[in-house]
């Protein structure tokens, strides 16, 4: 499904993001495709690879080429005389092929082979935290925008409003009923909330410009994006990516124990050299023969000075840390969530609070228009509440997006 989503992307990238809409799901699945640290999975898995390969040779005949050229100084000799027997050359040469082929090896390379593979888990489980941890990042960003983006349809709405006073109140001084100037006094209006959509513009377009090059796709100023519906239901249940992390470090540890106490177990080899030299396995012969040996050769490490229990001992320490910085990665979340929970509670109650204000305010700008027209008040009390109601309506799409902003950051914190 992600790959779906990813390939659509793509797509709407080359066609220039015409109209393009992003939700914040679709932020995330570029983030965990496009961002330079996922890069490294399929980096990690071919490392992995290799060193399985590495491992698995274990299991293979080991091949052995030497070859030796020497001079010594006094040789063996045998003082009896008339035996026939020659004596042997100061200088001496020798060529081996040797084979070995572990027999027996106390399950070690199944062990390392473990090991590799617990340390690869880990690894992109590493990779999976690095990049989840973004996710906070893209939020700030998303919603920002969307904040923007509710701000300038606030404006244009606003716009419009000041615009059809202004065409009523052109009538309303060609026909004598106001005082000439009161036109001024709404272009004066329009042209300061001109200057505040062109700041909020360009407020835009920068984070949009950072969040596209954090998605690692083509800035694109039009871009907009959705606004999410969010669950707001509690629950605090973790399921963050740092604790699978956390058991699959203890996994790690667990296959280097096992490892180690292999390391120390009797291993069993077999053996065949074959060879020519000058001399050869007979040195009363002093001419160049070929030989070969067969044997079977036992390795035991019976006594290492108590390095493998303190490197165990050590390991032992490793998983106690390992366990504490679960604890407390698990302590500092939930202490996070009590805060971001007391937030979306605050922000909710906000909500209300700004809509009975509204409620209220546009119940007083129309009572103020109603004595404008009977020429009970002047122009410039109605745009000022005007002013205020919009001022209202822009708290509200404050507090909205600020909750959302809380739920996402929520949800990524407790591991959605």
């Amino acid at each position: 499904m992600k790959n779906l989503l990813l390939g659509l992307l793509v797509i709407a990238q080359h066609l220039g993001f015409a109209q393009e809409e992003m939700s914040l799901d679709e932020c995330y699945v570029l983030l965990e495709n496009n961002y330079p640290l996922a890069k490294q999975q399929n980096l990690l898995k071919a490392q992995n690879e290799l060193d399985l390969y590495v491992v698995n040779t274990q299991r293979l005949p080991q091949l052995n080429l030497e070859a030796q050229a020497t001079y010594q100084s006094d040789v063996v000799s045998i003082p009896i005389p008339n035996t026939g027997i020659e004596a042997i050359n100061n200088d001496q040469y020798k060529a081996t092929f040797t084979v070995n082929q572990l027999i027996y090896g106390a399950g070690i390379v199944k062990a390392s082979s473990q090991s590799v593979r617990a340390g690869f888990k880990s690894q992109q489980k590493q990779l999976e935290v690095n990049i989840y941890q973004l996710k906070q990042e893209i939020n700030q960003l998303y919603f920002s925008i969307l904040l923007v983006q509710e701000k300038i349809k606030l404006f244009e709405s606003k716009q419009r409003a000041l615009e059809t006073k202004w065409v009523e109140a052109k009538s309303a001084v060609e026909n004598g009923a106001v005082i000439p100037g009161s036109q001024k006094l709404i272009e004066l209006e329009l042209l300061k909330l001109k200057q505040r959509q062109i700041q909020l513009k360009e407020n835009k377009s920068k984070e949009t410009a950072t969040l596209c090059t954090l998605l690692g796709i083509k800035t694109n100023k039009y871009l907009k994006l959705k606004k999410p519906i969010l669950s707001s239901r509690i629950d605090s249940t973790l399921s963050r990516p740092e604790l699978e992390l956390f058991q699959l470090k203890q996994n790690q540890v667990e296959s280097t124990e096992r490892l180690i106490s292999k390391s120390t177990k009797p291993k069993l080899a077999a053996f065949a050299t074959g060879g020519y030299g000058n001399p050869g396995l007979n040195f009363l012969d002093n001419s160049f023969q070929p030989y070969y040996i067969l044997g079977v050769k036992l390795k035991w490490t019976v006594f290492d000075w108590n390095s493998n229990k303190k490197t165990r001992e050590s390991l032992l320490m490793k998983k106690e840390i390992i366990e504490n910085e679960k604890e407390t990665f698990e302590l500092q979340t939930r202490i996070k969530l009590e805060g971001q929970i007391s937030e979306i509670e605050k922000f909710t109650a906000f909500i209300q609070s700004d809509k009975d204000i509204i409620k209220l305010r546009e119940e007083l700008v129309k009572t103020y228009e109603s004595q404008y027209k009977n020429g009970l008040i002047t122009l410039g009390t109605v745009l000022g509440e005007l002013t205020n109601l919009y001022e209202d309506k822009s708290n509200l799409r404050t507090h909205e997006i600020e909750l959302l902003l809380f739920q996402a950051n929520y949800n990524i914190t407790k591991g959605s």
